[in-house]
């Protein structure tokens, strides 16, 4: 079983609440929803239901080309890829590789710090 550590926002008090996984194993979209459920106290479908709404508006924003941020976790942002050749790895031909916009995540310095808490 593993724990999750977090904070409470107003004490800063370490809690841990166990999530039952496998070590090394990803965390599956139904472990998150029970996970987020549990912590919440709420019913899975309204976990289901407020995790889906999250990710449905950062989408939205992110076609509008605006940046979601939360402070203290990270950004949600989008990145512009220019048109390209590139080249087929199986014949060595060139390849034209059209123009992109790519999902990006950076985190915040309050995370990288407590994912390292042994790092300056």
């Amino acid at each position: 079983m593993l724990a999750i550590c977090g904070q409470t926002h107003s004490t800063r008090q370490r809690i841990s609440y166990p999530i039952p996984r496998k070590l090394g194993k990803k965390m599956t979209k139904a472990e998150l929803i029970d996970a987020v459920a549990q912590k919440a106290g709420v019913s899975k479908a309204d976990a289901e239901r407020t995790i889906g709404s999250f990710f449905e508006l950062v989408v939205a924003s992110a076609k509008n080309g605006e940046k979601v941020a939360w402070p203290g976790f990270g950004s949600f942002s989008t990145s512009s890829r220019k048109a390209r050749t590139g080249r087929n790895p199986q014949t060595g031909a060139p390849v034209q590789v059209p123009a992109s916009t790519a999902m990006k995540f950076t985190s915040s310095s309050t995370l990288k710090s407590e994912l390292n808490p042994n790092r300056k």
